[in-house]
């Protein structure tokens, strides 16, 4: 199945042929229409970008999915349906003469579960196909409870020392490979890192801080025929439920970014020795911790930690970043003024000064002058001494951000140019016991890409 005339022959994925090509091996070795699953993740992605709307992108693909799937579940689809339905009992009482609000609500009022019977079948032969577009209210859509959790990652401060990795794992117990998080040092042609012997500190590299960017506009969840994929209503977390999923992989393939992991053989670490406070969440369905055989993983935002299954002075924290030597991982909620993400965000060079807690008494003096604790020197002059020392923002960016996913992560530093490239790094995967999964130990079990493409 083609999703478009044009520009078939064109890889569509921002990681590049060679991973599509690798992404479309994979479906092909499961037991899901591949050139489906391919056809709806490019189509996923120009939906993000502007260029197909939420309505076409379902309607392309409804008959398709309910033949190889027996149903269609997409997230998408009860909005869109539903907004169909409304509209056709819209149109019928205009028809009827039945124009101003009150009016309307007393007749659906009086027909109750007559609309339901019925099916809106009564209406739908003359209905004139003036229906409100779905796809809008599905963009203006909030949070249920005003919460976006997300993070602000400054790859100016990170050492790539792995730290992040190794607690990821020993929370979420996720198999050797199948990382949640990665910490890639990389050359682009414009910014270089040099040979690990050579480097006379580990601020020499550049470094991507890579976990799940929890977008807000999710082209993984547009193609799960399942309800396994969606964005929870509550802090906006794009999670799996591992009870639903069916392990179609089509998600791994409408990832922009390469987070996802197929969990190929049985876990590492059996059942019996997971914790269920880490396994459920507040709605009781196993979205976190590594899941069984045959399902989709990746980095989740802690649910247990955010539902306060962890305690309550848990909320906000993510094992990532509670790992950081020097602060460089910032996670909360990206709706909070005062959460820790906005306010390193709100003023980089100070937020810096405080992670690293500086001995030399000026920057300690500057610092407070600029927290408004003291009055030794004036602000300029305070911004002047920390940013000598901990330098300015530079950039600021989230990635792909033409693809228009709403990622809820910024990055601040140098941004992986188009011809970005994995090289090696200070601290080997291995001298920390993990393993990176571009590597050819893990081929067989992992998507294991030769260089960083974003």
């Amino acid at each position: 199945m083609s999703s478009d005339d044009s520009g078939d022959d064109e890889a569509f994925h921002p990681l590049g042929p060679e991973a599509e090509d690798r992404y479309e091996q994979l479906l092909e070795e499961g037991d899901h229409d591949a050139e489906l699953g391919m056809a709806m993740a490019k189509d996923a992605m120009r939906v993000t970008k502007g260029e197909l709307s939420d309505e076409e992108f379902y309607d392309r693909y409804h008959e398709a999915v309910v033949e190889e799937f027996g149903e269609d579940d997409r997230p998408m689809a009860d909005r869109i349906e539903s907004a169909r339905e409304e509209g056709r009992l819209e149109g019928a009482l205009s028809r009827l003469g039945v124009d101003d609000d009150e009016s309307r609500r007393n007749v659906m009022k009086k027909m109750g579960a007559g609309a339901g019977f019925l099916g809106m079948g009564a209406f739908t032969a003359t209905n004139d196909g003036n229906e409100p577009d779905p796809s809008g209210a599905v963009q203006d859509e909030e949070n249920g409870d005003d919460v976006q959790w997300g993070m602000a990652l400054d790859l100016e401060s990170c050492d790539g020392c792995l730290s992040c990795v190794v607690a990821c794992n020993a929370e979420h117990n996720w198999n050797e490979g199948a990382n949640w998080m990665y910490i890639l040092a990389y050359d682009d042609g414009t910014v270089e890192s040099p040979e690990p012997e050579e480097a006379e500190t580990v601020r020499d590299f550049n470094y991507l801080i890579r976990p799940c960017q929890h977008c807000t506009d999710a082209p993984c969840e547009k193609v799960c025929p399942t309800t396994a994929r969606h964005t929870r209503e509550e802090g906006g977390l794009v999670l799996t439920d591992y009870d639903v999923c069916i392990g179609c992989r089509y998600c791994q393939v409408a990832c922009p970014y390469g987070v996802n992991y197929f969990q190929w053989n049985d876990p590492d670490v059996p059942a019996e020795d997971l914790d269920e406070d880490m396994m459920y969440d507040q709605r009781d369905r196993w979205v976190s911790g590594r899941g069984p055989r045959g399902v989709m993983e990746k980095c989740v935002f802690d649910p247990a930690r955010q539902d306060g299954q962890m305690g309550e002075e848990m909320v906000g924290t993510t094992a990532c970043e509670d790992a950081c030597p020097p602060g460089a991982i910032q996670f909360g909620d990206m709706n909070d003024p005062d959460s820790d993400p906005r306010q390193y965000l709100d003023n980089v060079p100070l937020a810096r000064a405080r992670e690293q807690d500086p001995d030399d008494e000026e920057l300690q003096e500057a610092i407070a002058v600029l927290e408004e604790e003291s009055d030794e020197m004036d602000e300029e002059e305070a911004m002047t001494l920390i940013e000598a020392e901990f330098g300015d923002e530079g950039s600021r960016f989230k990635l792909l951000e033409e693809y228009n996913t709403n990622p809820n992560v910024t990055y601040i530093g140098n941004e992986p140019g188009a011809n970005a490239e994995q090289v090696e790094g200070p601290v080997a995967y291995e001298d920390v016991g993990m393993v990176d999964n571009r590597k050819t130990v893990l081929d067989e079990e992992t998507v294991g890409f030769d260089g960083l493409s974003l």
